[in-house]
């Protein structure tokens, strides 16, 4: 989904509400992949411990009042259905909330894209391994065979910590010459690449 200016927004925000020095663009966007908890202290590293909480408070308020509404990426929905009717085992591993992702899977009606999901609330955050790894032993797929796709240097890291190969798409949160500094198998700039390197290379 094409979230990254949203929560950009709505970290700045939920500083706003509680006085708190705001983040610049930039390091807003950075922290998006991580779980809320370690996002919001790596974005806001004076929070003190009172306010870490009211502060997770703020953000969750701002952002599941328009998360479900974002949009998604041109051509996603189309490219997600053509590699499930092909045979690929779709998951996702998300920094979102439990709450925040099957918000998102209804509203994009794709519950019966994915055969399994995994969030910071059940295991992990990125960048550990975590997800991955249970998402590799509950599907039986080997980590050879993984492939994740992300929009930020914690995907990549996620990968790479889990030994899976990982493509790196530059249309969401981090730049490309960030997301190049991971190692990806390729760097691609639309939806439309993705295709065209998944049908060559998945």
């Amino acid at each position: 989904m094409d979230s990254t200016p949203t929560i950009v927004r709505c970290i700045q925000d939920a500083c706003r509400d509680l006085n708190l020095p705001v983040p610049d663009d930039s390091m807003a966007s950075h922290v998006i992949g991580l779980g809320v908890q370690e996002a919001l202290r790596r974005a806001v590293p004076t929070v003190t411990v009172q306010n870490h909480p009211k502060l997770v408070d703020r953000f969750r308020f701002h952002y599941l009042s328009k998360d479900h509404e974002l949009s998604l990426f041109e051509g996603a929905k189309e490219l997600l259905y053509e590699l499930k009717n092909k045979g690929h085992l779709l998951a996702v591993a998300t920094g979102k909330s439990r709450k925040g992702l099957n918000r998102s899977l209804d509203f994009h009606d794709l519950h019966d894209v994915f055969v399994d999901t995994r969030t910071p609330d059940e295991t992990f955050p990125k960048p550990h391994p975590g997800m991955l790894l249970e998402l590799s032993e509950g599907l039986m797929v080997p980590m050879e065979k993984v492939l994740m796709i992300g929009d930020t240097t914690h995907d990549l890291l996620m990968a790479n910590n889990a030994g899976a190969d990982a493509v790196a798409v530059t249309y969401g949160a981090h730049p490309e010459h960030v997301l190049k500094t991971e190692n990806p198998k390729a760097c691609l700039s639309n939806v439309a690449e993705l295709s065209q390197w998944l049908a060559s290379y998945a």
